[in-house]
């Protein structure tokens, strides 16, 4: 398993329109096979900063998240609404291994 944390800052202008469309990404990537989570979290002391946490099965299945129509379109539409660059960060599952745990 393969969990990848995004960490992103929008321009305060463009929040509503960011948390639109990263909710529409969402609601397909939790669709994608091998997904297991898909949470899009935004920072409680500053509105405009943004994490999401992507779990899938394996490298595989997370590099195929990355060609699909939804994530591209979600990647396209929201560049030009971020105030620097997003940052991502692979990590190894530790713990729980076991893939039941992961969808509720």
């Amino acid at each position: 398993m393969i969990v990848t944390v995004v960490n992103i800052i929008v321009k305060p202008e463009n929040i509503d329109q960011f948390v639109e469309a990263t909710i529409e990404n969402h609601q397909h990537s939790i669709k994608e096979k091998g997904n297991l989570r898909f949470d899009v979290l935004q920072h409680r002391d500053n509105p405009a900063a943004f994490t999401l946490y992507e779990a899938y099965e394996s490298d595989e299945t997370a590099a195929a998240h990355r060609k699909t129509a939804h994530y591209l379109k979600w990647r396209d539409a929201v560049e030009s609404w971020m105030a620097k660059p997003r940052e991502g960060f692979a990590h190894n599952v530790v713990a729980p291994v076991e893939k039941s745990a992961w969808k509720l």
